[in-house]
């Protein structure tokens, strides 16, 4: 029977594990954090001189929600990519542990983590932008609450994505970027979603991130309440539902013919 105080503690030590990894390679971590700043920067700096404050918050905005939200999602992928690294991938596997414990203490780091570099980026951008971020009128209410409920959807995707450095150390990674990079196209990061092709707009409905951003706009823009977002909110709650124990369940599949096949040595 499930012991869920033995199963906290051993999902907390995968967090602190991956904590562990960021100070062993804190140079580059503060490397793709400086890009993390850089990128906010160039998509915002793209209004400012030709719109109004509003208009580059909106992309602002887009930069540091998909930020979060991808990091979310390549660090449940990137677990798995460090194992490979490390060369422990098997040992872990092999531990007598509950696979789904396992990837709770990975999804919570990714949420942990994506949550620490979002903030310190979106506290350094007013001083870059000055006049142009004003947050004094937003609902932060509905942010915490619009973050919280997309993370579980992104989280579910984020555990789909690990399949594919699970299977290929070589071109896994690099898999996981192409599944961001739909997702950014479709999603209304950068632009209106009315603005795609007819026949590529409804793809955007599916897309979890089309609704944080909708409501994370509508609170900092707008000072949206939650009641008026409930319809978004209830969306992402549904999607997250769904995604979460279809990403454990695609998981358990790609890990069982992994093994079978013998895909888990560190050489691939």
């Amino acid at each position: 029977m499930l012991n869920i105080r033995r199963e906290t503690i051993i999902s907390y030590a995968f967090i602190e594990r991956n904590f562990n990894l960021l100070k062993r390679y804190l140079n580059w971590e503060i490397l793709f954090f400086s890009y993390s700043i850089v990128n906010a920067l160039t998509i915002g700096l793209i209004m400012v001189g030709r719109g109004s404050s509003q208009d580059v918050l909106y992309l602002v905005i887009g930069a540091l929600i998909w930020g979060f939200l991808s990091i979310m999602m390549r660090e449940v992928s990137d677990a798995i990519t460090w194992e490979r690294w490390e060369g422990t991938i098997e040992y872990t596997f092999m531990a007598p542990i509950y696979r789904i414990t396992h990837l709770v203490g990975s999804c919570l780091f990714a949420i942990l983590y994506g949550l620490l570099r979002t903030g310190l980026v979106l506290a350094i951008m007013p001083l870059f932008f000055g006049e142009h971020i004003d947050l004094g009128s937003a609902n932060w209410l509905t942010m915490a609450v619009t973050v919280a409920v997309s993370s579980l959807s992104f989280i579910g995707i984020g555990l789909m994505a690990a399949i594919f450095p699970l299977l290929s150390p070589e071109k896994g990674q690099a898999a996981t970027g192409i599944l961001q990079s739909v997702l950014l196209l479709i999603s209304g990061i950068y632009y209106e979603i009315e603005v795609l092709p007819d026949w590529l707009q409804p793809f955007s409905k599916i897309s979890p991130a089309t609704y944080t951003l909708r409501s994370i706009r509508a609170a900092m823009l707008e000072n949206a309440s939650v009641e008026s977002q409930a319809g978004n909110l209830l969306l992402l709650l549904v999607i997250g539902i769904v995604l979460i124990p279809l990403g454990f369940w695609v998981f358990h599949i790609a890990e069982r013919y992994a093994k079978r096949v013998g895909r888990l040595k560190r050489s691939g």
